[in-house]
């Protein structure tokens, strides 16, 4: 498979997973491509045209040439300079035959752009029956602080060791998360677990959260009890890093009962607890496992990969 067809096809699997319509993406990459064409010369230097096909700005080939064929892929949740001279050492002296190293957690331009999917929570959101203006407003002022602490980062740390060893590079985030959170989305509608105890067993089910288990970071309610009803549930699981700090009591107005996370801060479980929500983590490192796995599968539909699994990834099949 050209690396190429590799990154489009992720981002078809994306969209097909995102809970918003089909016809809300393409209207936002309709008002994209109406934007570029007011960007100034001098700015389109800077611009992206991957954003006019891609509505993902955290996922995307970072270094490498788009017709190079991939068989042999290297995947980690976290991929930096350690993980690119492992594959280096691997290809050097064991002739491993890795053609690409991809990660999920975003790096480079993928990382400093990572703000801009966030505005897919408002539509999440509004979903869930949270008056769209509300969800908006809060998220604005949440994706303002969250550019503005990657402002200084250093973002190009991993894409100069990939070009220095020659390694072509890859982030899938947004794209994979969606593909988690729809697919707990469907399970919960399906199974319709009544308690938090019978959701947490139903997340048990799963092998990339039973392998959590195992290693003691297994779903846990932080707040409620065993036997508290489920009620309506969420999933916060896509859009970027954790939303609005303010949003839960929307959430509880709007008929929300139970928030299913990978992950929650202090701050953001104090204000669900004064809003009475349930909260239920069911794992970080093991959501973003899930949600790779399922987008690698519709991958390999058209074509099979081999993978070499590091940095907490380990490929299941379904």
């Amino acid at each position: 498979m050209k690396l190429e067809r590799f990154y489009k096809k992720a981002i078809e699997v994306g969209i097909a997973n995102d809970l918003r319509s089909g016809e809300e993406i393409r209207r936002l990459l309709a008002d994209e491509a109406e934007a570029f064409k007011d960007i100034k010369e001098d700015d389109r230097r800077a611009y992206n045209k991957d954003r006019l096909f891609n509505p993902f700005a955290d996922t995307r080939v970072l270094h490498g040439d788009l017709g190079a064929d991939i068989e042999r892929i290297m995947v980690g949740i976290d991929i930096d300079t350690a993980e690119l001279l492992l594959a280096h050492t691997l290809n050097r002296d064991t002739k491993a035959g890795i053609d690409l190293v991809l990660g999920h957690h975003p790096m480079g331009e993928a990382l400093v752009r990572l703000f801009d999917v966030m505005r897919l929570q408002s539509s999440l959101l509004a979903l869930s029956g949270v008056t769209i203006s509300v969800a908006e407003q809060l998220m604005d002022k949440r994706i303002g602080e969250v550019e503005r602490r990657l402002l200084p980062i250093n973002a190009t740390r991993e894409i100069d060791a990939a070009r220095l060893l020659g390694l072509p590079l890859m982030c899938i985030h947004t794209a994979a998360d969606n593909c988690v959170n729809k697919y707990l989305t469907d399970l919960f509608e399906r199974e319709k677990p009544a308690q938090l105890k019978d959701l947490v067993k139903l997340l048990r089910t799963i092998p990339e959260y039973d392998k959590a288990a195992r290693l003691q970071m297994a779903p846990k309610i932080i707040n409620g009890a065993d036997n508290a009803s489920c009620g309506r549930i969420m999933l916060e699981m896509t859009g970027g890093t954790e939303g609005s700090k303010e949003i839960y009591d929307k959430m509880a107005a709007g008929g929300i009962s139970t928030l299913v996370e990978m992950h929650m801060s202090e701050e953001h479980l104090t204000n669900a607890k004064k809003a009475n929500l349930n909260v239920v983590i069911a794992g970080h490192i093991a959501s973003d496992v899930l949600g790779l796995n399922l987008l690698l599968d519709e991958i390999e539909r058209e074509e099979p990969l081999e993978f070499i699994g590091v940095s907490g990834f380990e490929r299941i099949r379904r």
